[in-house]
């Protein structure tokens, strides 16, 4: 008889993939500041250490370009690191070894070395953490050729995707948003694992199609519930890996309807709602009725004072909005 499923929060869907793999595999340790004693800043990783020992759970101080050049080091010798770096503000910190190190070194010696490696790290703004701790820097990353990017959005999801990207022979950035680890929903049981690369369809609709990434899932969804009470249905389409990115399942959605807005909690300018953009005009253009719409964070730096900081985050009100205006 098989394990139902039960619903859990993202916090603990990835406290279980983490459980598990490292149970699974001797070779898996894990690194970052505070992620054993104190569990994680988020306490994501609570209970780690006491699972494992210090022998694969490290405390690190607090020097990201240490903590990444570490794990490379410890992937290139045998073994499969998973990195956290509290926020992604700070893997900037680590961006040689990120992109001129981890990135590399499997192209550079003709496979002969791989870096199967996990950079865990927390984005997005919405916590009142001001400029610093609020960035979404994903498509930054999409941007290195070696790296794989995954924002997932669900419990569902973070479990599946983390457990195929430690799994995955290449560097994988995973990033999770930070206003989202209280987020509930179901969490399969057991080995469950969800393929990199494979966008989902979270609801079905005829009029347009909405792309949304990591946490601008659910503006889409409540979006979604307004605008189906007044006759119009949308399809709400999650990426969740977003390098490498499911081109095919978002061009033919933009096919059967020709109104697509693409919703990213990133700066809009050359972002990843651009790049969405570029690919689906690129490949479906006579099909659409209008140009593609996008709706991203304002460009500017996160600000501290709460009546601020709401505005320049995408919201239900405005994908509504956007789509009334598609369809008017």
């Amino acid at each position: 008889m098989s394990t139902p499923e039960r619903i859990g929060t993202i916090r603990e869907a990835i406290n279980e993939a983490l459980h598990e793999e490292m149970q699974r595999d001797p070779s898996i340790i894990l690194m970052g500041e505070d992620v054993g004693l104190a569990g994680g800043v988020f306490k994501v990783t609570n209970g780690l250490l006491k699972s494992f020992g210090p022998e694969r759970v490290y405390d690190t101080p607090i020097v990201e370009a240490g903590i990444v050049g570490l794990a490379v080091g410890a992937a290139m010798t045998g073994l499969r690191p998973i990195a956290e770096i509290m926020f992604n503000d700070f893997t900037t910190l680590a961006s040689d070894q990120i992109v001129n190190q981890a990135a590399k070194l499997r192209y550079m010696t003709a496979g002969q070395t791989k870096v199967p490696m996990v950079i865990r790290t927390a984005m997005g703004a919405g916590r009142r953490a001001a400029a610093q701790h609020s960035q979404s820097l994903h498509a930054w990353y999409c941007h290195i050729p070696g790296l794989k990017v995954v924002m997932p959005s669900t419990p569902e999801d973070a479990k599946g995707l983390l457990k195929s990207a430690i799994r995955d022979d290449n560097p994988v950035i995973f990033m999770e948003d930070k206003m989202m680890y209280n987020q509930k929903g179901p969490i399969p049981p057991g080995d469950y694992t969800i393929p990199l690369g494979k966008a989902r369809v979270y609801r079905e609709g005829r009029h347009a199609v909405v792309i949304c990434t990591s946490s601008m899932l659910y503006p889409a969804l409540e979006a979604a519930d307004t605008l189906s009470k007044a006759g119009i249905e949308i399809m709400v389409i999650d990426p969740r890996t977003i390098s490498p990115l499911d081109t095919d399942i978002l061009v033919q959605a933009a096919k059967e309807t020709g109104h697509i807005l693409i919703v990213d909690e990133g700066c809009r300018s050359f972002g990843v709602t651009a790049e969405i953009a570029a690919r689906i005009q690129e490949e479906a253009f006579y099909y659409l009725d209008e140009p593609v719409r996008r709706l991203g964070a304002l460009d500017l730096p996160a600000p501290f004072a709460p009546s601020l900081e709401d505005l320049t985050i995408p919201n239900a009100g405005q994908i509504v909005e956007i789509v009334k205006e598609m369809l008017a």
